[in-house]
């Protein structure tokens, strides 16, 4: 333990594979308590199982982000565990890849339910809570194709867009009060999320990369880490990009 995030208590939505699990990772590693937030409550529990295995404090919540009702309860469990939750990491998410005259409006509405909508229900979640303290992170997981589209996923683009606003506006909002409010947008990461597109849409991604390779999770965490940390004090509504050099600003 590092201890770079003693005292904090996050909450890592999506956190039981992937990226949100090396970050729930990162995060104990450095110190924090960790509510282990996932749709899957086995997944959940066996990141947190984890974690305590490896000396940290952790404990598996399930519960789907898009769903109001859910959120409240995930919450409310952060805060009978270990307090409130201090320290937001918004990733659940997942992927789906269809032609944009083929794409059916239950597949739009579940992504931006997922993605824009659970960042938004857990966002005011947390807020509460952390305007009373005066103090507080957010760390929203957002995506390059939020920057720059994707080819058969405009909605997944348009969602993780809508997350990189929203973290924007939020941040403009909060950070007087003591909040920072940022993004995460990774390029492709080696995650079962981006297993789920074509090995031709892999393909030809790996090779649009300067660095010519797809991340790994840990690379995220390391990323999220830093933002989570009192070393990122000056990044206020920023999306920083471990994306292998698909987007350069």
């Amino acid at each position: 333990m590092t201890g770079r995030l003693d005292g904090q208590v996050a909450l890592v939505t999506g956190a039981g594979s992937g990226i949100g699990q090396a970050v729930a990772l990162r995060l104990a590693a450095e110190g924090a308590a960790l509510a282990v937030n996932d749709i899957d409550p086995a997944r959940a529990d066996e990141t947190a199982v984890r974690i305590v295995a490896a000396g940290g404090r952790a404990a598996g919540i399930a519960g789907d982000v898009a769903d109001e009702a859910a959120v409240a309860a995930m919450f409310a469990r952060c805060r009978e565990i270990f307090g409130d939750c201090s320290l937001l990491v918004n990733n659940a998410g997942f992927a789906h890849q269809s032609p944009f005259e083929h794409l059916s409006a239950a597949d739009w509405d579940r992504m931006i339910a997922v993605h824009l909508r659970g960042t938004f229900l857990c966002c005011r979640a947390a807020i509460g809570p952390m305007l009373a303290k005066g103090e507080g992170t957010i760390v929203n997981i957002a995506s390059q194709l939020g920057q720059i589209g994707g080819i058969e996923l405009c909605h997944y683009s348009a969602a993780k867009a809508g997350i990189i606003g929203l973290t924007k506006s939020l941040a403009r909002e909060v950070s007087r009060r003591g909040i920072r409010v940022n993004a995460v947008a990774p390029g492709p990461i080696d995650t079962p999320l981006i297993a789920t597109l074509s090995d031709e849409w892999r393909a030809a991604k790996a090779a649009e990369l300067p660095q010519g390779r797809f991340g790994a999770p840990e690379e995220v965490a390391a990323t999220v880490a830093f933002l989570a940390s009192n070393e990122a004090s000056l990044f206020v509504g920023q999306t920083l990009g471990p994306n292998s050099g698909d987007v350069m600003l």
